[in-house]
């Protein structure tokens, strides 16, 4: 196993400032800005927090890595993450910081990043259930997008292609797709989860991500085909009243 570098030597610079807030500081004066950030005493190093005007904003920090010089940005909405990206740059951070901190919309956010920041999640902040499942559905197929799984890209398609399924908040364990009657944890009681095959095989059906297997299909169709048809009759009646209320 590799030592971990000293994080003064790993980031000089940070470290001729004191801390990362202060070097975050600076680098956001070099552009004309300030930001509300504080020191994580722990790791002043490696760490520094973000303070929002926007309350439902929250949980939202600056993190050093650890083995290469790297920073990542976190901010959640509703304690659900919003925006998270990686940079080598320190000066690409300002911007992303001031926009989360005073408001801006997830979108001008976006803008002013020079890097992959939005986890395709929008924000509810009034955290009514069925816009957090809406939500929650933009963050799923943009991570599918992404993950390189073709068979679990379509898998997650074929979900979202279907009302009744749509209406349901979805959710993952170990890679198997499975719903929930409310996007509050915990979740209601399962009735199916569908593992996806990686390269060759079948999609497998349970009723919960390490149950027995009930069924093997070849297609995401099919597995959502079965998915549907073991919907709960209170569930599809839950899902309806969210939707009449949104």
């Amino acid at each position: 196993m590799s030592r971990e570098p000293d994080p003064a030597v790993l980031y000089p610079d940070v470290a001729a400032h004191g801390s990362l807030a202060a070097a975050l500081q600076a680098a956001a004066a070099d552009q004309g800005m300030s930001l509300p950030l504080s020191v994580t005493p722990s790791d002043p190093l490696r760490h520094a927090t973000i303070t929002s005007v926007v309350p439902h904003r929250h949980s939202s920090y600056i993190a050093a890595a650890h083995h290469e010089r790297n920073w990542t940005v976190w901010g959640s909405s509703n304690d659900r993450l919003m925006i998270c990206g990686d940079t080598k740059d320190i000066r690409e951070l300002p911007q992303v910081i001031r926009g989360w901190a005073e408001g801006a919309s997830l979108d001008e956010i976006r803008q002013a990043a020079t890097f992959d920041l939005l986890t395709g999640r929008f924000e509810v902040p009034d955290n009514n259930p069925a816009d957090v499942i809406a939500s929650e559905w933009q963050w799923l197929l943009k991570d599918a997008d992404h993950a390189d799984w073709p068979q679990y890209q379509a898998l997650i398609e074929s979900a979202h292609a279907e009302p009744e399924l749509r209406k349901l908040y979805p959710f993952t364990s170990h890679w198997a797709l499975s719903f929930s009657r409310t996007p509050d944890y915990p979740f209601s009681p399962p009735f199916v989860s569908i593992g996806s095959p990686r390269g060759t095989g079948e999609y497998t059906i349970r009723e919960w991500w390490n149950g027995p297997a009930l069924h093997h299909v070849t297609t995401a169709a099919e597995a959502i085909t079965i998915a549907v048809g073991r919907i709960p009759a209170d569930l599809l009646k839950s899902s309806e009243h969210f939707a009449q209320d949104s």
